[in-house]
């Protein structure tokens, strides 16, 4: 048998099954994957962008990332696994003379999830050491009062579409001059095993 002709019976083997954003995320049409067994598709991450959710060009910089969960049908539905800013983006954020302030984060949200959460601060001119520990403290206040008071779901809107940086930049601007606070990456920590148990607590609270 030619080459050409075990790729075709190969191909020929795969359904396509449409990928969901999750609900909290507008059930969204992620795109289509072919795979010849359902239950591979289940802990397959699936990269896309926010502006292919929201259709709002100005969320083009902020990439995606959904792991499929289950299968229903033809259609495998996914959750929040993390996002980015690409890094374009992130570089066009860098100024001369100024100081850029990162913090890194492990939280738990109020069902469970443990996620790590990165943020940056781009100040208007330089600042001192001791204001860039208040600005990285107070960014670590912040996200860890939210990810305790709030679900998986609830957490990863607030961080994608910019809630928790706002109420960042808020507060931190009161302790130097700001030009931009972001949630520039998250990532979901809790193993997909762990997912149904946890999903299954939060359904009974």
């Amino acid at each position: 048998m030619s080459e050409r002709r075990r790729l075709r019976d190969k191909w020929r083997g795969k359904s396509w099954y449409t990928v969901l954003a999750p609900p909290y995320f507008g059930n969204v049409e992620l795109g289509a994957v072919p795979v010849d067994a359902p239950e591979k598709l289940t802990g397959r991450v699936i990269d896309s962008t926010l502006y292919e959710i929201t259709n709002d060009f100005a969320h083009q910089y902020l990439k995606m990332h959904f792991q499929i969960t289950e299968v229903d049908g033809k259609t495998a539905r996914t959750m929040f696994k993390g996002h980015e800013y690409s890094p374009d983006y992130l570089r066009s954020l860098v100024r001369r003379r100024t100081t850029k302030v990162d913090g890194m984060f492990s939280v738990t949200t109020k069902d469970g999830y443990k996620l790590r959460v990165s943020v940056c601060a781009f100040t208007l001119s330089r600042i001192k050491t001791s204001q860039e520990q208040a600005v990285r403290t107070t960014m670590k206040k912040i996200i860890e009062e939210k990810a305790s008071t709030l679900t998986l779901d609830q957490f990863a809107q607030e961080i994608v579409l910019g809630k928790i940086a706002s109420d960042i930049y808020n507060e931190a601007k009161k302790i130097a001059p700001l030009r931009h606070v972001g949630v520039r990456k998250s990532k979901l920590l809790t193993p997909l095993a762990q997912l149904p148990r946890l999903q299954v607590q939060t359904q009974k609270t």
